[in-house]
């Protein structure tokens, strides 16, 4: 097969609805090639009115899935030469691949779905149309009012079978959001949709950080007269008082071992960071300059802290190694630089003004490397890593408001997954 992106082919005997044969796409390419990709409408049991937008509407979500992912290009229905009525795979099993290649289609998806009551069982098979083989085939139980979460685990499990790891699909992020006139915390599935309200208090709710255990989150309220920290349990809807101490109370950064993190504290009416555990007590302070030190992100061993700070006499990002408390300056492009967020695979994306605008940029820890991922494209901030590292969620106005994107590690496939009255911003994984 001929494509400048990197697939290697491994042929092996597995169970018999196993794959018959593996695709591995090298994910860690700096530039890939989209894998055009076929999925026509599914087939559905019992056929009537309550059915008959699922056939269309489960591979339209797939297909969204898969686009986002910056790996494959679906290709539009009406490029199709077999009609779903008229597909023989459905009736006899038999897939035409050469019907499928015809159009450009480098791999094939069919499914079908029974509905019983308010669940529904699901099979899919994926296809490789040049080889003429199976990839994968699997069977889905759930609930027809979460579709789209299984329609997700679906492309979840596509993307798995084809690069042996997996995907942001299944992952939700928390923002803030103005549209009601307050600053209030949201939360939404990856792709923006499913969005739902998690604060509701008349105050401003700014700085949403997600624990690792993925069930709870910190935010600042910001009263008159005070800022307070709270944790709060996103299923039960709990809020839990964390710090109110005098003047700055601002959370940054969970440890990895879920049992501590990093805040920004003014105690002595200068703002610097501190390691405090989940009752709010001071177990460490880090930082001890008379200039602002503040957004502190955690490595991902958790050894290490990158920040902001004006010691140097306008805003850079600098990196603390905690065991020993040396400070290192990474940034010296641009006179204004802030929003770290260090990723999994170790790179620090943070958010740098250029020319009078904010864009988003990336760099090592050692500060080698620097690459811009946006530019003339209006403001760009609050860049934020997906769990894997390998994709940014990011607030933009190029638009006209603030609203949510997402793009990959390569600043590529740029794509607005939240765009509602008001401004959206702060996105967190």
């Amino acid at each position: 097969m001929k494509r400048s992106l990197f697939i290697l082919i491994l042929l092996h005997l597995l169970l018999p609805y196993e794959l018959k044969a593996k695709i591995y796409i090298d994910i860690n390419e700096p530039s890939t090639k989209r894998i055009a990709i076929a999925i026509p409408d599914f087939q559905i049991r019992p056929s009537g009115e309550k059915n008959i937008n699922f056939k269309n509407m489960l591979p339209s979500i797939i297909s969204h899935d898969l686009y986002l992912s910056g790996f494959f290009l679906p290709i539009e229905k009406k490029a199709f030469l077999i009609k779903l009525q008229e597909d023989p795979f459905f009736s006899k099993g038999i897939v035409q691949f050469r019907s499928w290649s015809a159009i450009g289609a480098e791999l094939l998806l069919y499914g079908k779905a029974y509905t019983i009551g308010k669940s529904i069982d699901l099979e899919v098979w994926l296809f490789d149309t040049f080889l003429g083989k199976m990839i994968m085939h699997r069977r889905f139980l759930g609930q027809i009012n979460s579709i789209r979460k299984l329609m997700h685990k679906i492309s979840d499990q596509i993307l798995l079978a084809l690069t042996g790891e997996g995907s942001i699909f299944m992952h939700r992020f928390l923002f803030v959001d103005n549209s009601s006139g307050l600053k209030q915390i949201c939360i939404s599935d990856y792709d923006g949709y499913n969005i739902r309200q998690l604060t509701f208090e008349r105050s401003i709710h700014l700085f949403p950080r997600w624990l690792p255990d993925g069930r709870r989150f910190l935010y600042t309220a910001f009263t008159e007269d005070s800022h307070i920290l709270y944790l709060q349990d996103i299923a039960k809807g709990i809020k839990r008082k964390i710090l109110k101490k005098k003047g700055l109370n601002i959370g940054g950064s969970f440890h990895p071992d879920g049992k501590r993190m990093a805040i920004t504290l003014s105690l002595n009416d200068n703002p610097d960071i501190y390691i405090v555990d989940l009752n709010g007590k001071i177990l460490k302070r880090v930082t001890r300059h008379w200039a602002i030190d503040v957004s502190p992100s955690f490595s991902p061993d958790g050894k290490r802290l990158a920040f902001v700070s004006n010691r140097s006499g306008s805003p850079q990002i600098y990196v603390l190694e905690l065991s020993t408390g040396n400070v290192q300056r990474i940034t010296y492009h641009g006179k204004y630089n802030t929003s770290p967020c260090w990723s999994r695979l170790n790179r620090i994306a943070y958010s740098g003004m250029e020319n009078g605008r904010f864009d988003i940029f990336t760099i090592n820890p050692d500060g080698s490397d620097l690459e811009r991922l946006t530019e003339e494209s209006g403001n760009n901030e609050d860049p934020n890593w997906s769990p894997d590292g390998r994709y940014l969620l990011f607030s933009s106005n190029r638009g006209g408001d603030y609203d949510i994107y997402l793009m990959n590690m390569r600043g590529q496939n740029q794509i607005r997954i939240i765009d509602h009255k008001g401004d959206q911003s702060s996105p967190v994984w």
